[in-house]
């Protein structure tokens, strides 16, 4: 694929730009300080595997899988990765 006058890393350096601004986007989201014992949102135990595994735990997995879900219905179209814009 033609480059035009961008430098030689220049398509790499863009992967590794997306790459990690979807790190810190999602280490962002992740929960901090102590978790709870029941889900913030419906009130369900939070099994202890969970609250192990998930330090800073606020919501039981169905809660959890709910907001994912909805977030990612939300979620922005990446036209910098498309490769339709990159035909224009």
């Amino acid at each position: 694929m033609a480059t035009g006058w961008a430098g030689d890393g220049a398509v790499q350096e863009q992967i590794d730009a997306t790459v990690k601004d979807g790190i810190a986007r999602a280490r962002a989201k992740l929960p901090s300080g102590p978790g709870l014992r029941h889900c913030g949102e419906c009130d369900v135990p939070i099994p202890e595997a969970r609250r192990r595994a998930v330090p800073g735990v606020r919501l039981c997995v169905a809660c959890q899988s709910a907001r994912d879900h909805d977030e990612a219905a939300l979620a922005g179209y990446n036209r910098r990765g498309s490769k339709d814009s990159q035909l224009r």
